[in-house]
């Protein structure tokens, strides 16, 4: 799976690309065929702590799976949106094996 990393006007450590990439790399194992990720992270302009979004859409045959969320670092939005879009795909296999 290919993914894409983008932050916007900011650059991402090291530490935190090989995260998502890990993170989002997991997701294969719930879904068979994914061909794509892009990962967009960038800071809110609010005033609360919780001003990390992180951003995922899955390209997956036929469609897009996508995620938003937000919290006091990327990390924890990463994993979140993670979480969200592994439910979307177990969902999505489920309906399928339906058919």
């Amino acid at each position: 799976m290919n993914i894409t990393i983008q932050s916007v006007h900011f650059d991402a450590a090291d530490h935190l690309e090989d995260f998502i990439n890990q993170k989002v790399g997991k997701l294969d194992q719930y879904f068979d065929g994914i061909l794509g990720a892009e990962v967009i992270l960038r800071l809110d302009k609010s005033e609360t702590l919780e001003n990390k979004v992180a951003e995922i859409t899955l390209d997956i045959p036929g469609n897009k799976a996508f995620a938003k969320k937000q919290n006091k670092t990327f990390e924890e939005a990463v994993d979140l949106a993670c979480e969200a879009l592994r439910k979307q795909l177990v969902k999505r296999k489920e309906k399928i094996k339906a058919k």
